[in-house]
């Protein structure tokens, strides 16, 4: 979409001197969207299931939880800078159809149930129960699908770092209880019906991202 000129205002770009980024949304709306997305895809990750492992091996909820939220700020700050960056690198367009690509590729990951591989619970095991959340919920957060969403968040909302916060909480929202709560917490959540929830989530980023895609190639009026 471009901008056209105003004959009343300097400060007003020429017609065709601007184009708007996509998804161009208040940092509000950008946080709120992260913060549920994540929470959501969250649940029934393998992270949710090594916050579990935690919360029983150490039964010292406090340590645990800190270490959950450092591991998660400074991989979702990773993430968001390569999302970041990555929206420099192609145009509006190209942006919107690989994100419309990656929602829906997320959106089918999201239904399939997570497992967790015992190095990725073993990982950590001789350190204190901060330390060894920091170790393994950040390494175990690598390539999973709550670390690919921030990036491709990142890449859909300007403001990255509000996409930090959110994704952050998210995954507090979705850990945190089940740190508290232990096996009572895990075994009562209807899971199939939240993966669910999530990957039609997703779905909807990836409906809005193709639209936004065929808007900026003028194939739909904006």
């Amino acid at each position: 979409m471009t901008r056209t000129s105003d004959p009343g205002r300097a400060d007003v770009a020429c017609h065709g001197d601007f184009v708007d980024p996509p998804f161009k949304e208040t940092r509000l709306e950008s946080f709120y969207i992260s913060t549920l997305i994540v929470a959501l895809a969250e649940i029934g990750d393998k992270t949710q299931l090594l916050a579990l492992l935690l919360a029983a091996r150490y039964r010292r909820p406090v340590p645990i939880i800190w270490g959950i939220l450092i591991a998660t700020l400074v991989n979702h700050a990773l993430a968001g800078a390569v999302g970041n960056w990555v929206s420099t690198l192609v145009s509006p367009a190209i942006l919107s159809w690989i994100l419309a690509a990656s929602f829906a590729a997320v959106a089918l990951w999201t239904l399939v149930p997570d497992k967790l591989e015992d190095d990725e619970a073993a990982r950590g095991r001789y350190f204190g129960p901060f330390l060894a959340t920091l170790v393994a919920f950040f390494l175990a957060e690598m390539g999973d699908k709550t670390q690919v969403a921030t990036v491709m968040l990142a890449a859909q909302y300007p403001d990255f770092l509000w996409v930090i916060v959110g994704t952050t909480l998210g995954m507090l929202i979705a850990n945190v209880p089940v740190v508290l709560a232990g096996n009572f917490a895990a075994d009562r959540l209807p899971l199939t019906l939240i993966r669910r929830i999530a990957a039609i989530g997703f779905a909807v980023l990836a409906l809005y991202a193709v639209y936004q895609a065929l808007s900026l190639n003028g194939m739909l009026p904006v």
